[in-house]
């Protein structure tokens, strides 16, 4: 029966290596910009929608382009983010308010098939007192595009298509962690592979369990 046990342990193995395949598959995240608010030296992900946000004179905002499966997974804008370095060259005036944005159209990986991101600038926008964030990106970040959820698509024209689309993050873990600023886009195919995989490997040690203790009991026999 030893053969028969080491075939066992091999069945138990390659049960192991299929389940740990199974959840190495691609997380899904989507692509899509991220709306971030300067508070204390740090980025923060914004509990509102730009629409909806009304920033004081010297806020800093910043928008982020990446695929990221939630907010707790989006990738923070790059670049300088201090208000007086942004709007050095913008005077304040009277009845309105000067909002400094951060634009990070993000990398290469993030970018939809066929399309290059622009260089990350910022910018200052002068605006009535009572502007929302929305306003103060079309003063100076035209054109913008939104989905008729009111959900921003495009910056500055960037991108040219898509809008929150569901894509392949380039990390792997079973409960959609973290994507970052790596990922390329695709189909998450990675849990349909490994288990045919898997069930193909355990079918395949099966049978030569079979074969070893037909063949043990024919030499006795």
């Amino acid at each position: 029966m030893t053969a028969v046990r080491r075939t066992a342990s091999l069945l138990v193995a390659a049960l192991v290596l299929s389940a740990a395949g199974t959840g190495q598959a691609q997380a899904t995240g989507y692509r899509y910009w991220s709306f971030w608010e300067r508070t204390g030296g740090h980025w923060t992900y914004a509990t509102m929608g730009p629409s909806s946000a009304r920033p004081d004179d010297g806020a800093v905002e910043g928008f982020r382009f990446a695929v990221s499966a939630d907010s707790a997974d989006a990738s923070r804008p790059r670049g300088a983010a201090d208000f007086g370095t942004i709007c050095s060259s913008t005077p304040a005036a009277s009845g309105t308010k000067r909002v400094a944005l951060v634009l990070d159209f993000g990398t290469p990986e993030d970018a939809p098939s066929g399309e290059t991101p622009p260089a990350g600038r910022t910018a200052c926008a002068r605006v009535p007192a009572d502007a929302t964030t929305a306003e103060a990106l079309a003063a100076v970040a035209k054109p913008l595009r939104y989905d008729t959820n009111a959900m921003l698509c495009a910056i500055s024209g960037y991108p040219k298509q898509g809008c929150g689309e569901q894509v392949a993050s380039g990390r792997k873990g079973s409960s959609g962690q973290k994507s970052g600023s790596g990922e390329k886009g695709g189909s998450d195919s990675g849990p349909s592979l490994g288990l045919p995989i898997g069930a193909g490997v355990v079918a395949l040690l099966a049978g030569a369990a079979v074969w070893q203790s037909r063949r043990r009991r024919n030499a006795s026999g």
